[in-house]
């Protein structure tokens, strides 16, 4: 299989940990939505990350989809709890930290892609304060309980709050402050000191899986 996609992505990471962590080998192709796109576009003509290759060519997009496909390969290894209560609270927190994620992502284009004079400051306004009532609930959960027990490698859930949160402090530190969320700080930094997230660290290098 071939990842395809950039590690500034919090997606593409989102995927390469995950991939590591079901034993599931990859080749990381890290190419750019923007710099490399005609690169990307003969690869996936749809140009979205990350793109997963698979094995007999199908070409498939969308995190969430691709590591569903990787679930499948993978079994029984899973990074999904399978008590019914586990996996309800493992979707809330994995679907408040995509929308954490996708407000961030929204920001950071409207800064860096819009010219200052065509940026509408009240949408920016809404948009931050959908991303900090993300955070805001993630950090509740977590202070009641954490997603990542310290003697089993992370979940799903964790793994998508970590990498949500580490990109959002790295790209947009002015709209979230490490010292209002604690949980999420804490969780961030005791996951990206393992194996499988400095494998495949944020920036534009290659995942070293």
């Amino acid at each position: 299989m071939k990842l395809v996609g950039m590690l500034d992505s919090p997606y593409v990471r989102r995927v390469a940990i995950s991939l590591q962590l079901l034993g599931l080998p990859f080749e990381h192709q890290p190419l750019s939505v923007f710099r490399t796109f005609e690169d990307f576009r003969r690869i996936n003509p749809v140009v979205k990350a990350p793109t997963l290759v698979c094995d007999d060519g199908t070409v498939l997009m969308d995190s969430s989809l691709i590591l569903e496909y990787a679930e499948a390969l993978s079994r029984p290894r899973t990074l999904l709890p399978q008590a019914r209560p586990a996996l309800l609270r493992d979707l809330r927190l994995t679907g408040l930290a995509l929308a954490a994620t996708e407000k961030s992502v929204q920001v950071v284009y409207e800064r860096q892609l819009r010219p200052a004079d065509k940026q509408h400051e009240p949408w920016l306004q809404r948009v931050a304060g959908q991303l900090r009532a993300a955070y805001a609930e993630l950090e509740s959960e977590l202070a009641v309980r954490s997603p990542a027990a310290k003697d089993q490698a992370p979940g799903r859930a964790a793994i998508t709050v970590a990498v949500g949160w580490h990109f959002t402090r790295q790209l947009l530190p002015d709209l979230i402050r490490k010292d209002d969320f604690p949980h999420l700080a804490a969780l961030s930094e005791a996951l990206e000191a393992l194996p499988a997230f400095r494998a495949a660290p944020h920036g534009d290098g290659t995942c070293k899986a």
